[in-house]
Formats: C-alpha cells, structure tokens, sequence
C-alpha cells in the first residue's frame, strides 16, 4: 500500500484516469437516445464516438511528452481542466455540433494515463511503484466498465446529460485537490516539444483511426477509405524519418526499439483489438432480438448488468496483479492475461446461448483485462529511463487504441457483412467475429512470451 503520504496523490490520479476511462464507454450505450434528443442521424451521431477515439489519440502521446519536459503536475492540472470544460459543454451541448466538439475537447483527457503513471514512478518509494500502477491501471481498466453499467440506468432515471454532469462535478473537486496536495515531479527531461513530430504523428494517426472507425459507412473500396491509408503510410514514414533525425524528438524511436518496449506494444496492439471489439459488440449481440435466431432482447439497463462480472474481476485482477508482480514478473501476467482473453473469446464462440454463458465470459474476459492493463504498464514504466515515462506510456496506451480501432473494424465487417431481411446480423457474423478476436487474443499471448524476462523485485 502506498504511505500516508503517497495515498491522496494516488487517490487524485486515479479518479481522473478512472472518469476519463468511463467516459470513453458511457455515452456508447445512449448513442440513440443523444441522437433521437439532438435530432440527428445515426451516421452523424457515431462522431460524437470518432471524435473523442481521434483526439485522444492525438493527445496521449504528445502531452506524454510535454509532461516530462515542463512538469507533470502541471500539465495533469491543465489536463484535468480540459476534461472538465469538455464536460460542462457536454452537458450543455445545444446541438450535435458542439457535442462533437466537447467530446474532442475530452479527449485531451487521454494524456492522463501516462502523466500518472509518470508521477507516481517520480514521487512513489520504489516498493510502492508496481503495486501502485497496477492498482492504477485496475481503475483504468474498471472505469471503461463501470461506463457500460452504469450509463443504462443513468439515462433512465435522469438525462443523457447527466453522463457528463456528474463528470463535471467529480472533475472540479479533482482539480482541487490535485492543485493542493499532488507534488510536482523534479525529474525533467532535457530538449523541447517537437511541434513538427506532433504535426506529423496526429496526421497519421487520424488518417489511420478515421477510416477504420467509418469504413463501414463510407465503403471500404471507397476513394476516401483507401485515400486516407496511403496517406497514413506516407505520413508514418515521414514521421519515422524526421524523428529519427530530430535532436529533440517528441518519442524517442531508441526507447521504442527497446526489446521489452516492442514486444509489449505488440502485445498491446493486439490485444487491445480483441478487448475493445468485445466492448464495442459484446452489449450488441445480448440486445438482439430473440427472433433474429441469437440474442436476448435485452434493455441497455440489463445488458449494462451482463457486463458486471467484467467490471468486478477487471478490478479485482488488476489488483491482485500488483501482489502477484512481484512474485512471478509481470511477463508472466501478460501472457496469462491475454490467454484468458483468448479463452474468453474461445468459449463466447461455441456457447452464447443463455445469458449466464454470457456472465462467465465476460467474467472470464475480465480477468484476462485486469492482469494485461496492469502488467503492459508495469513493463513499459520498468524499462525506459525516468525522463520518457510520459511518451513511452502514451505510445503504449495509443497502440492499445490503434489495435482496438482495427479489431473492431475487422469484426464490424465480419458482423455486418451479410444481414438477415430484417437488417440483423446473422448468428455466424458474430461467431466469425469471436473466432478472430480468440486468434488475436492469442497472438498477443505469442507476443508476450517474446518480451525479455525481467528478474522479480523482492
């Protein structure tokens, strides 16, 4: 446990990670109540999606790095502020334009990630450090839960406005306390923020998430699809390029080549397509109407429920992986994290035909979550030098979102590539879809016995 000292610190970091993390799930299940209540259409109302998963992914690594170069309190500070007035013009949205435009401004909020787990390995005793990230990354993982339960029942007896309302209030005594008892980090990294490697790395970001996340409505074959990739890989290279010539680059390719670094990232690109395409189809699937052959015909509040057992063993795996770190490496923790998450998805493929098998899956998957977040973090924070925690961490989390953006494509076209006459997916889209992500899970698993064994901290 973290000392007196440490624990509000630790208490502040992981409420602003945790609602950032919620937020990125709890408006997904009220997209039809935002979109009948701001009178838009379905296609216009999945940016309020696209545009957060965008931003996020620009911000993440590039406040990452601003982080270890100007201080990590302060720019977790400006961070939250961020968040909390992309909360309140959330709430206050008029119209489906400046909801678009909040969600963007939270998305900033993706830069929390790396900027705790920065803080905590500059400020914790080194004892505390792995169970503390773990513990961390248990909140992270449970909060993008805790956003599908909870965002049924929310709806129900309020608003879809109070989603952000009740952000925003959290968010403020966030700010507040941060600004008083969370210390600023001594440890600098040297140089500047390479705007040109920023420029370049939000270009081919967004030319690669915005395509897979609207292939299935502008036509993968499309003009505009196929476009966009090819200018993702000529801005990768050229990023690659001037990175790699810069004095002060934004992410040091050195650290990325790093042999514990690679492999974890792979494994992270990996199983993130199997975890957010779970996320993303999983709520879909238990909502269909018995009639079309498969599902239960749940409400958003019951399949919020059918989704708890995830949300329970994602905690509570995360953090027992800080007891078990320690003991067995957090190597070992990946691969049997991502194995479960194989396992869970094997087993979703032969039997989803009652909704207790439904429970144990995502109880099973669950697991599998708790004890990947944790040890992906552990391992990325243990091998880079103190001054590129921010950027490595960020990198690492927005390959997780990169895997999940492709995971949830390629199920997407599995799933919706054929309908029935009543426009439902047929039974077999979804079990293709479970088979490919029980092969991606596995994958990640091959990808984690790669990463180097690091010798246990006793």
């Amino acid at each position: 446990m973290p000392r007196a000292s440490t624990r509000l610190t630790f208490t502040v970091l992981a409420t602003g990670a945790g609602v950032f993390s919620m937020l990125q799930s709890l408006i997904a299940p009220a997209l039809p109540t935002v979109q009948h209540a701001l009178h838009t259409s379905q296609s216009t109302a999945t940016w309020v999606m696209t545009a957060y998963l965008l931003s996020a992914s620009v911000f993440t690594p590039i406040l990452g790095r601003v982080g270890d170069l100007v201080g990590k309190k302060r720019t977790l500070v400006a961070v939250l502020l961020a968040v909390l007035a992309g909360c309140l013009i959330a709430a206050l949205a008029p119209d489906i334009g400046v909801l678009i435009v909040a969600r963007i401004v939270q998305g900033v909020g993706g830069a929390l990630f790396p900027l705790s787990f920065g803080i905590i390995r500059d400020e914790f005793a080194p004892g505390e450090v792995s169970g503390s990230i773990s513990n961390l990354s248990a909140v992270i993982a449970a909060g993008g839960g805790v956003g599908m339960v909870a965002a049924g029942p929310i709806v129900s007896a309020l608003d879809y406005r109070w989603l952000f309302w009740i952000p925003v209030a959290v968010v403020a005594a966030t700010v507040l306390i941060a600004l008083r008892y969370v210390p600023e980090s001594p440890k600098r990294a040297e140089g500047k923020v390479s705007w040109g490697g920023a420029v370049l790395l939000s270009g081919w970001l967004v030319a690669l998430l915005l395509p897979l996340s609207q292939a299935g409505q502008w036509g993968w074959g499309s003009a505009r699809v196929l476009g966009l990739f090819a200018a993702a890989v000529v801005l990768f290279a050229v990023w690659l390029t001037a990175e790699a010539r810069s004095r002060s680059p934004l992410i040091d390719l050195r650290v990325l080549r790093l042999p514990a670094v690679w492999t974890t990232n792979t494994a992270a690109l990996l199983f993130g397509a199997g975890m957010y395409a779970i996320w993303s189809f999983l709520p879909g699937f238990v909502q269909t109407p018995s009639a079309a052959g498969y599902g239960f015909g749940a409400s958003v509040t019951a399949s919020g429920l059918l989704m708890l057992p995830m949300l329970v063993a994602m905690f509570l795996s995360g953090v027992l992986s800080g007891r078990l770190e320690p003991r067995v490496g957090a190597k070992a923790l990946l691969t049997t994290g991502a194995a479960l998450g194989a396992l869970a998805c094997g087993f979703l493929t032969l039997w989803h035909d009652a909704p207790w098998q439904i429970a144990v899956v995502a109880g099973l998957f669950g697991l599998g979550i708790g004890l990947a977040f944790a040890s992906m973090a552990n391992l990325i924070v243990g091998s880079v030098p103190p001054e590129q925690t921010g950027a490595a961490t960020g990198m690492n989390a927005n390959i997780r979102t990169i895997g999940g953006s492709i995971g949830a494509a390629l199920t997407s076209v599995l799933v919706t590539g054929r309908l029935q006459p009543s426009g439902l997916p047929y039974a077999s889209g979804y079990t293709h879809g479970w088979a490919l992500l029980a092969l991606l899970c596995l994958a990640a698993a091959g990808a984690a016995l790669l990463v180097p064994v690091r010798r246990p901290a006793h």
